[in-house]
């Protein structure tokens, strides 16, 4: 199978409002970027996602753009975009960016133009639709809580759809002329020499025509959008569209954000022909809460099993697919993993952080590291919900209050799932804004911090950011990278029930991951070993009789001697 060019790439995620403020404003921004493109590539990245930096009221932190073709001035101009874009480069980086295309912000142009002038041609750029009776057109409630339907000021019984929040509006995918103009633009971006987009909330874009109510799934009278507004009969069309007339022209890579898919609709997806290079998985991403919507419905009793099950089956069905997935621990959306998958907190220690890289980082597919997650940052605690800043995050309190759940349990459940854990300041050394800032940040530092920084990790070999690096050195290494980009992916699945094992193959070479995810030792055979080419903490291999103390990992390689 022919290697496409981003197959042997690493990714580092970067929220830019959070990453390295350079103008003392307490929010991060792209010459802070710039400062610290050496400290990425020294991880061994080759490309960058940069979270939204269109211009915003940021009511959703910049998934709700207000202009697709600037940048917001908190994070810069267009001209320092492009010196970023050249300074990557120089270093052979690429840069892919967020394309938010399901909606936009209620302050765009386009949707104020819309609501000023029922006869605007960019009404039908969004979703407007009138009813008689006083009442919302359906009973379909936004992901963010709520109908998602909102009444449109001085026009009675109008209302605009969104999927999201209030201030998002979905486009109307149906609409040629709405279609042109996103193609156009995302063009303009790749003639600007960007390699790519994250695509967001895309299986969003097709909803069903009928706009029809649906049984309640809640005592609010409303039903989940998921069930009539989440890859929906019809999207495929408007993927190959988006595709034959953007992505393909530029050999762009393309990270779908695609929740809803069954595995029979991989090949649609990331097949040869596929509608993106790549999907993220998210069979594992809410292993911990019953609902990935609704967090504070409760926590899940989730087992190691369960996690590598996820990992395998997502694996096995996107081979058989022949396509390629974007592999992840964290990012934006998600808290922080060393306090979400090692559930006590006494073996939440580098040691837990660094066997976590180790199960994700050699899945087939490409590893993508979030900003923190290489220096094992941890979520926060928070003593009240005025202390958050994340729309969701806030929603999700609000309704578990008025589904009758306690104060205390509802800000419990926030505390565990908030992406604000993912959106603390990064922590680069010990000072006070953990030379974030030297301006108070835009959101409180994180409240687990100790010894977490840069500056004390890079003096540190034991340390997280210091074994990260060593994994992508281990990534790119001549004999190895081969293996870790086109063998075969071989699950382990009679190993106890704590330990994420798995194998690549190609040809005579042979890399063994073990991970044991579990406060306990845990003892098994192997008939096939090798080398230790990483290892954390104490792992034993006696002949074929393999010892793992609690959180550690190991990677094996076996190959034939040459000669």
């Amino acid at each position: 199978m022919a290697t496409k060019w981003w197959q042997n790439d690493v990714v580092y995620q970067v929220y830019p409002r959070s990453f390295q403020d350079s103008n003392h404003d307490g929010i991060g921004d792209i010459p802070g970027i710039i400062s610290r493109l050496d400290y990425i590539k020294s991880l061994g990245v080759t490309m960058i996602w940069i979270s939204p930096i269109y211009k915003s009221p940021m009511v959703d932190m910049g998934y709700d753009i207000a202009d697709y073709q600037a940048i917001d001035p908190q994070f810069g101009t267009l001209d320092d975009f492009k010196t970023l874009l050249a300074e990557a480069k120089k270093r052979d980086i690429k840069i892919i960016m967020d394309l938010v295309v399901n909606h936009t912000s209620d302050q765009h142009e386009w949707f104020q133009d819309a609501l000023a002038n029922p006869d605007s041609p960019y009404r039908d750029f969004y979703i407007f639709k009138k009813t008689n009776n006083g009442e919302a057109p359906n009973n379909w409630r936004s992901i963010f809580g709520g109908s998602t339907w909102e009444p449109v000021p001085g026009e009675e019984g109008t209302y605009y759809f969104h999927t999201f929040a209030k201030q998002q509006p979905d486009l109307n995918w149906e609409n040629p002329k709405l279609r042109r103009a996103i193609y156009d633009m995302i063009n303009w971006w790749l003639e600007l020499g960007v390699a790519g987009f994250r695509v967001d909330a895309i299986t969003h874009i097709k909803k069903d025509l009928d706009w029809a109510s649906i049984p309640a799934d809640d005592v609010d009278g409303l039903a989940s959008v998921v069930k009539k507004g989440r890859n929906r009969p019809g999207v495929g069309e408007f993927l190959t569209e988006l595709k034959q007339e953007t992505f393909d022209k530029y050999d762009a890579v393309t990270v779908g954000e695609a929740y809803g898919l069954a595995d029979s609709e991989l090949e649609k997806f990331v097949g040869e022909d596929g509608y993106f290079s790549m999907v993220f998985d998210f069979s594992y991403m809410n292993i911990e809460v019953k609902n990935g919507d609704e967090w504070y419905r409760g926590r899940t009793n989730w087992t190691p099993v369960d996690l590598r099950n996820a990992f395998f089956n997502a694996q096995e069905a996107t081979a058989a697919a022949h396509g390629s997935l974007a592999n992840v621990l964290e990012n934006h959306d998600q808290p922080r993993v060393l306090s979400k998958l090692v559930t006590d907190p006494q073996y939440q220690t580098p040691q837990a952080a660094k066997a976590l890289g180790t199960m994700y980082y050699f899945l087939p597919g490409v590893p993508f590291i979030y900003q923190g997650q290489e220096i094992g940052m941890k979520n926060f605690e928070r003593k009240s919900i005025g202390e958050f800043n994340d729309v969701s995050s806030i929603n999700n309190y609000e309704t578990a209050l008025q589904d009758g759940y306690s104060s205390e349990d509802a800000l419990l459940a926030v505390n565990q799932k908030s992406r604000d854990n993912a959106h603390t300041p990064m922590q680069w050394d010990d000072s006070q804004y953990g030379g974030f800032s030297d301006a108070t940040p835009w959101l409180a530092m994180g409240t687990d911090r100790e010894g977490i920084n840069v500056a004390a990790e890079e003096n540190d070999p034991q340390s997280v950011l210091n074994y990260y690096q060593a994994l992508g050195e281990l990534h790119h290494d001549a004999t190895w990278e081969p293996v870790i980009i086109n063998g075969d992916f071989q699950p382990m699945r009679s190993l106890p029930a704590t330990v994420v094992g798995y194998q690549r193959r190609l040809g005579q070479k042979v890399l063994t991951v073990l991970v044991n995810l579990s406060p306990k030792s845990a003892r098994f055979s192997l008939v096939q070993t090798g080398d230790a080419l990483e290892q954390v903490g104490e792992v034993q291999l006696t002949k074929q009789r393999v010892k793992m103390v609690a959180y550690s990992a190991i990677v094996l390689g076996n190959k034939p001697e040459e000669g």
